[in-house]
């Protein structure tokens, strides 16, 4: 399908015929599928179309059906390299390695180096941006850091006010919000410092938008071909407060916010003339204040909704009531650990019993499919956490089994487990990846565990890719070097002996307490020492407090 078909068959959005000073390029470095689900990715492309000094086109990597040696956009079949500015979206690490690719159909050079004023100037925003760019820091021009509301008017007015290159980057790179790496040194400097090479620079921050209610993200275009095509996506919360040990998001995102029902109701009546179903994304919907009033306000629309994630010990029976008439058939929840000692470790403060108490609840509404998602390889695991989680798996299907009987329906249990990946700015950024023959062992522990259950199915995340997604995740300059290869589908341990790189050395190593990161060289807002406190309590099975009861601790609200 051709990017101009796809646009044909869309519904809502603006669409300008006319140009504009600035002729802007958004990429996403992934398929149409993926990349118009991305809320991230609608905010960015309506931002842009509703300015008026600017033309806004998209591009995608080519799906396998699309037999192309050409980069074009959706809107008009333009190449990259005739647009002024080349914004990426990125959210997942693993899409690093299609950006070779991309840039190859681009005619473009992949290293900054080799760009100069007769080429675009090339942006990077996304999460990936603020969580680690490192590995990105020869090929993008800047960061954006933090949210787009606050960082896209500021970028905007400066590429338009700033006609020199050079003094452009110079005033981007004093602004808060925008790192520009070749300004920059290695980002471990001298004595485990950060070294600017232009005097009056500080280092970079994320900067996080205070009030939701001043936003509008939701769908802004509607099409067949993504990922959620039959849904309405609207943006409920930003961040969390649980604290999970492992998990980024709960970081780098807070401090945890909220939209208001009455301005939901805004978003929901805006994309009712294109879809009657909403999907509601948040860290954890079930955690949302005043569900109440959303459900209203749903309702007022005569409306369905869904949810893109629920917590265990949060989870009402209206909230599920209300899913199951809505039509939702599946419920996904995640014990993440199979034990209570490794749930404390990693700060999940759940208990079996809640657990249990879920599945009956979701059963009972007639939410007949389950999925459960694990964790493999956390730290401090050992065989008997994976024991216990086949324990936890076993009692889960036989409360499953007794209340489908009851409802005389059954569904599908289907297990998740994917690898621990050790992420930047968490409490466990110290903690290494557990070596794959370990993690290769205890998969095939659990697969054979699963096997004799029925109406069951396990499912891993591919080890390989999960090894790839860490050393991206933790890499500095150097590891950037390797995607050209990577992105072949070259092995990593062919490519990093080319290289002469350990993958272990970011992968499997722990760090030391005083060791600076890579990606350190920018200010996320979370203290590095509650990271570290937070680290040791969870060594020590010592749950903390949510974020809202704490939030002062950890150095972002402050």
């Amino acid at each position: 399908m051709s990017g101009r078909k796809r646009h044909c068959a869309e519904e809502g959005g603006v669409v300008k015929p006319w140009g504009g000073r600035l002729a802007v390029a958004l990429v996403y470095p992934n398929t149409f599928f993926h990349g118009m689900s991305n809320l991230g990715f609608q905010y960015v492309y309506h931002f842009f179309s509703q300015c008026e000094e600017t033309l806004c086109e998209r591009f995608f990597l080519p799906d396998s059906r699309e037999k192309t040696d050409r980069l074009a956009s959706c809107e008009s079949g333009r190449p990259l390299a005739d647009f002024d500015l080349i914004c990426f979206s990125i959210s997942f690490e693993n899409d690093y390695l299609n950006l070779p690719r991309l840039f190859e159909l681009a005619r473009l050079p992949l290293w900054a180096q080799e760009r100069d004023s007769r080429h675009p100037l090339v942006v990077c925003g996304g999460v990936v941006a603020f969580l680690n760019p490192e590995p990105l820091a020869d090929i993008m021009d800047i960061f954006a850091l933090g949210d787009g509301e606050l960082l896209l008017p500021d970028l905007l007015e400066a590429v338009l006010t700033e006609s020199d290159r050079e003094h452009l980057l110079e005033t981007l790179a004093r602004m808060e919000g925008f790192y520009v790496p070749r300004f920059w040194a290695d980002a471990r400097g001298q004595g485990g410092g950060f070294q600017a090479l232009r005097p009056g620079m500080v280092r970079p921050r994320r900067r996080w938008l205070r009030d939701l209610n001043s936003s509008s993200c939701r769908s802004f275009l509607f099409c067949k071909g993504s990922e959620f095509a039959d849904l309405g996506l609207v943006e409920v919360s930003r961040g969390c407060g649980r604290g999970c040990r492992f998990c980024a998001a709960g970081h780098i995102y807070r401090p945890p916010r909220e939209r208001a029902p009455e301005v939901l109701a805004q978003d929901l009546e805006a994309m009712r003339p294109f879809r009657s179903r909403f999907g509601l994304v948040g860290a954890a919907i079930s955690d949302y204040s005043r569900l109440p009033e959303l459900f209203a306000e749903v309702d007022k629309r005569k409306g369905d909704f869904s949810v893109s994630s629920v917590r265990i010990d949060s989870l009402g029976a209206e909230l599920v009531q209300r899913l199951a008439s809505s039509g939702q058939r599946t419920l996904a929840l995640a014990p993440e650990a199979g034990s209570a000692r490794l749930r404390a470790v990693i700060n999940k403060g759940i208990t079996e019993k809640q657990i249990e108490e879920a599945i009956v609840l979701a059963m009972s509404a007639g939410i007949v499919n389950l999925k459960l998602y694990f964790l493999n390889g956390l730290p401090t695991e050992t065989d008997e956490d994976i024991k216990e989680m086949v324990c936890l798996t076993h009692k889960i299907h036989a409360i499953w089994i007794e209340e489908g009987k009851k409802k005389g329906c059954l569904g599908n249990l289907v297990l998740s487990v994917n690898p621990f990946v050790p992420k930047p700015f968490t409490p466990f950024q110290w903690e290494g990846m557990m070596p794959l023959a370990i993690l290769k062992a205890r998969n095939a522990r659990l697969r054979a565990a699963v096997a004799p259950l029925g109406r069951t199915e396990i499912f891993f995340e591919s080890l390989r890719s999960a090894e790839i997604q860490a050393l991206l995740s933790r890499g500095d300059r150097a590891v950037g070097r390797l995607l050209p290869a990577l992105g072949r589908g070259q092995s990593l341990k062919d490519t990093c002996r080319e290289q002469g790189m350990d993958p272990a050395f970011y992968v499997n190593r722990q760090a030391d307490r005083d060791e600076v990161f890579p990606w350190e060289v920018i200010d996320c807002g979370i203290d590095r020492e509650y990271l570290w406190k937070e680290h040791e309590k969870g060594l020590q099975m010592q749950i903390s407090p949510t974020c809202r009861d704490m939030c002062q601790h950890c150095g972002v609200c402050g």
